[in-house]
C-alpha cells in the first residue's frame, strides 16, 4: 500500500471514530416559561435601571413610576381629615366646670352629714345635698353622651378620607418598580420618561437557571417513559462531537396530537405523538430555541 492510499484510509478510519453512532430517541427544542412584568400605576417613569439580558433577583429595586400628584393628593386627603378631626368637642375642658361643682358638693354633702351626727344639721339639709350631687352627676353624665356622639360623629366622617388615603397608599407602592422573580430580561419593551398604564409591558423575565426541553415521543416510546425518569440530552458541540447533559422528565401530556410539521416526511407527520417536557440544568451554553436530542435509556 503507497503512502497516499495509507493517509486515505487512515483518514476514513479517523472520520469513522470522530461520528458519533447514538441514536437518539427523541428531538425537540428548549424554552422556559417567560413572564412578561407590567405597570400597575399611571404617570411617567422616572427611573428605569435595566438592560437585556441582566440578571435580577425577586424583590430587585429596579425603577419608579412619577409619585408627585398621587402624593400631593394623599397630602390634601390627609390635611382634609386633620381639619375635621379638630373640631371634635374638648370634653374634658367642658365638663371641667361641672366636675368643680360636683366636688364641692360632695364637700359640702360630707360636711352636712358630720353635723346630722351631732344634732347640728336636719335630715332635709343632707337629703337636698345629696339630691343636687346626683343632680350634677346626671347633668355631667348627660353633658359627656352628648360630647362622645359628636366626637364619634365627626371621627366617622374622616373614614372616607382614610380609605381614599390607603387606597392612594397602594397606588403609591405601585408605583415602585420591583422585579417579582428571580431571573434574565429576555426584552425590554419600555424606555425611561415614556408614559406608563396599569398593563403596559415593561419587561419580560425568565428563570434559564434551568431550562425545558419540549420533545415529542412515539406511541411506542410512551409506554417506557416516567415522571421523574433520566434521561441523556445531547446538543451539538461541533460537527462531529456532541455535549451531553443530564436531564429529568418533569412532564408528559396526557393527549396524542398529531407530529408537529417541522418533521421532515410527510408519513412522520401524520404519526400521533405525545409531548413531553424534559428539564436540563444550563450550564450557560444552553439557549431557548435550541435544537436538542433525547436517549432515554
Amino acid at each position: 500500500m503507497n503512502k497516499i492510499s495509507y493517509l486515505a484510509v487512515a483518514g476514513l478510519l479517523w472520520l469513522s471514530s470522530c461520528t458519533p453512532k447514538t441514536q437518539f430517541d427523541a428531538s425537540g427544542t428548549f424554552e422556559t416559561e417567560e413572564t412578561i412584568i407590567s405597570a400597575e400605576a399611571t404617570g411617567r417613569i422616572k427611573e428605569f435601571n435595566i438592560e437585556e439580558g441582566q440578571t435580577l433577583t425577586a424583590g430587585q429595586y429596579i425603577g419608579f413610576i412619577d409619585t408627585a400628584q398621587l402624593y400631593f393628593n394623599k397630602e390634601n386627603l390627609q390635611a382634609q381629615i386633620t381639619a375635621g378631626l379638630s373640631k371634635r368637642p374638648d370634653i374634658a375642658s367642658q365638663v371641667a366646670a361641672l366636675q368643680v361643682q360636683l366636688e364641692d358638693a360632695k364637700h359640702e354633702q360630707t360636711r352636712i352629714s358630720n353635723l346630722v351626727k351631732v344634732d347640728a344639721a336636719t335630715q332635709k339639709q343632707l337629703d337636698d345635698q345629696t339630691y343636687l350631687v346626683k343632680q350634677i352627676e346626671k347633668q355631667i353624665d348627660a353633658e359627656l353622651s352628648t360630647l362622645n356622639i359628636s366626637t364619634e360623629s365627626i371621627t366617622k366622617e374622616t373614614v372616607p378620607f382614610r380609605a381614599l388615603i390607603d387606597q392612594m397608599k397602594d397606588q403609591l407602592t405601585k408605583c415602585y418598580l420591583v422585579n417579582p422573580i428571580n431571573g434574565t430580561v429576555l426584552a425590554k419593551y419600555a424606555r425611561l420618561d415614556e408614559e406608563a398604564s396599569p398593563g403596559k409591558p415593561l419587561y419580560k423575565i425568565a428563570d434559564i437557571s434551568s431550562l425545558l426541553l419540549r420533545a415529542y415521543v412515539t406511541n411506542d416510546q410512551f409506554a417506557q417513559i416516567k415522571l421523574g425518569q433520566k434521561v441523556k440530552v445531547f446538543i451539538d458541540s461541533t460537527d462531529t462531537k456532541y455535549k451531553e447533559y443530564e436531564g429529568e422528565v418533569t412532564w408528559i401530556s396526557d393527549k396524542a396530537e398529531f407530529t408537529p410539521k417541522t418533521i421532515e416526511t410527510k408519513d412522520e407527520r401524520a404519526n400521533l405523538v405525545w409531548a413531553t417536557k424534559i428539564t436540563v440544568k444550563n450550564d450557560g451554553y444552553l439557549k431557548i430555541g435550541m435544537y436538542a436530542d433525547v436517549k432515554f435509556k
